[in-house]
């Protein structure tokens, strides 16, 4: 994170929601970046944390509890799916389908969680305690503006 003293502070937009924006790409890819050795993205091992957690899930349970919807989970899950490291079956009825994480899955979360919590030391480093505290409260402020 040496570089942060050549460009902090950025100037920021008049607009809150641009603002925003620009923090999370940036944050997101602070973190595809220190992931880059598991070959899994940020999204990708949210994904695969939760598959792990629940084991067995349909679609729209996963996509409910991650807060996403259905079409961008089906988008986040195909390279999942490609390389081996999630299977898809049907579900009890013929209008669901269940998720879940193959061995390979398994592992890669583990390679990824590794480097996810190096992600996360450094972020808590860079921002402090009582800031990070605070922008958790915030993010949480503004997720609830859409129940």
């Amino acid at each position: 994170m040496k570089h942060i003293n050549e460009v902090y502070p950025k100037h920021p937009s008049p607009c809150n929601c641009m603002n925003i924006r620009r923090a999370a790409h940036a944050v997101t890819q602070f973190y595809d970046e220190v992931l880059t050795p598991s070959g899994l993205t940020t999204a990708q091992l949210g994904l695969l944390r939760h598959l792990e957690v629940a084991e067995h899930i349909t679609m729209s349970e996963l996509a409910r509890i991650m807060r996403i919807d259905r079409t961008t989970l089906s988008r986040n899950m195909k390279p999942l799916i490609d390389s081996g490291l999630i299977t898809v079956k049907p579900g009890k009825d013929s209008r669901t389908r269940e998720i879940m994480l193959t061995q390979g899955g398994k592992a890669a979360v583990l390679r990824g969680w590794t480097l996810w919590k190096e992600a996360q030391k450094s972020i808590e480093e860079y921002m402090g305690e009582a800031d990070l505290a605070k922008l958790t409260q915030l993010l949480s402020k503004l997720e609830a503006l859409v129940p």
